[in-house]
């Protein structure tokens, strides 16, 4: 079972090069189940063997990991906490995001893009700015492939939990899995024109190595090939001045002995017309169980009835993620009012708008306490066949509105197009003779 869904990413990066008309950067995005084998499942939802986890493969040049939409989250500002901070006992700070890129303490543009990214997805889904922080690995829990990896916290009733995991991965990924199955995970950049570059260059004499270790010559071979250009230049250098040299060729297991006659090494220069590397990838990864844990206890807080007898449960998520955007309610118990709901309720069906109409008799209060707890952004309370009302649920503000304008401004607030403010501004205020709550 996999503990990640990347790698499904990785081994198809060739076809989703190609689609991506063979030029970088580009990324890929994948959702689904991931497992890890906790021996003692706890913390609740926290910690648990298997989650959802939602992941992004940027994949970059190496040598180029600057991004083109980082000036549009450079001057975000929130709490980061550098591993400088934390190995020095000190707190998180809030730092602007550009600060932290042009200084280091973010490795690169790309990294520091989908940090900011990350950091605007989690606020608008209605976390805490001041729960949230951004905190680097220290260097004994970085994996030693990162070039550097930030995890989103959230603090909760069980302290700060990481949520997401920002890396940037290196080339690590795409190299293991060419390494593995001999296929070439690279990408290509054209030169516009030729260029003049030094190449190693090794030879083997297949002959003389045939001759000297017979069966084992492919695995001698393909061990002299694979040598970096230091590991190759050292070689040379002992066989020039020795004659012979020992070499340890990983898949046997043990040194064998090479003469300079079973081997030819030397730089040569060539021209190029393209540069072939393998990319970089920068990764966020999302554990989605524990973002929606984090975001139920930063939405909920209670306040007083009417009466001030009792404390009433809300949940405040934001209208993009409510996952009832509206209620309808009919102020009383009137035929005309009810047809007139129901006529409501079918115009934001057709509007694509997830709703519940609630036409018992109990007083219009406790039917706003009802959607108040199950996070209802806006109720839409139907008092006459023209006209009706609707309600915020945090502020408790009433505007009115025509009933055939009813689904536009719902869809408008709750896709982000106009805010409350701007409702409010727009139509006229309503106070009811009735109650807003008991």
């Amino acid at each position: 079972m996999r503990p990640e869904t990347a790698q499904g990413i990785f081994v198809n990066f060739k076809d989703l090069y190609y689609y991506n008309g063979q030029k970088l950067p580009f990324a890929a995005a994948q959702i689904g189940q991931a497992f890890r084998n906790e021996i003692s499942p706890r913390q609740g939802l926290l910690r648990v063997r298997e989650f959802t986890l939602a992941e992004i493969e940027h994949f970059v040049d190496p040598e180029d990991k600057s991004h083109p939409k980082f000036v549009d989250v450079a001057d975000l500002e929130f709490l980061m906490f550098p591993r400088e901070l934390q190995l020095s006992g000190e707190s998180a700070k809030l730092t602007k995001l550009a600060e932290a890129v042009s200084k280091g303490t973010v490795n690169n543009e790309t990294l520091g893009y989908f940090i900011g990214r990350v950091y605007l997805f989690l606020t608008r889904l209605g976390i805490d700015k001041s729960r949230l922080r951004f905190r680097q690995h220290l260097p004994n829990e970085m994996a030693h492939y990162a070039a550097d990896c930030w995890d989103a916290e959230i603090e909760c009733s069980y302290g700060w939990i990481e949520c997401v995991g920002i890396a940037d991965r290196s080339a690590y990924d795409l190299k293991a899995h060419s390494e593995k199955s001999g296929v070439p995970l690279v990408a290509h950049e054209k030169f516009s024109k030729p260029r003049e570059v030094e190449k190693l260059v090794i030879v083997p004499s297949k002959k003389d190595l045939g001759l000297a270790f017979k069966g084992n010559q492919k695995m001698v071979v393909e061990a002299l090939e694979a040598m970096s250009e230091k590991e190759a230049m050292d070689m040379k250098a002992a066989l020039e001045s020795k004659g012979e040299t020992n070499f340890q060729v990983c898949t046997l297991g043990k040194d064998v002995v090479i003469t300079k006659k079973m081997v030819s090494i030397g730089m040569e220069k060539k021209l190029e017309h393209q540069r072939v590397f393998t990319p970089s990838v920068v990764e966020p990864s999302f554990g989605l169980g524990r973002i929606i844990y984090c975001l139920f206890e930063h939405s909920f807080y209670t306040r007083p009835s009417k009466s001030e007898e009792e404390q009433l449960n809300v949940f405040r998520f934001p209208p993009i993620v409510a996952p009832i955007k509206c209620t309808v309610f009919p102020l009383v118990k009137n035929q005309e009012f009810d047809d007139a709901a129901k006529v409501l309720a079918k115009e934001l069906t057709a509007a694509g708008i997830s709703h519940i109409i609630d036409t018992t008799g109990i007083s219009i209060g406790r039917r706003y306490a009802r959607t108040d707890e199950i996070g209802v952004p806006f109720a839409v309370t139907v008092d006459s066949a023209t006209e009706v009302t609707i309600r915020e649920r945090d502020s408790k503000q009433q505007v009115r509105v025509g009933i055939d304008e009813v689904a536009s401004v719902v869809k408008e607030l709750t896709e982000g197009q106009s805010t409350w403010t701007d409702i409010s501004f727009k139509y006229p205020s309503h106070i009811g003779p009735q109650g807003d709550q008991e």
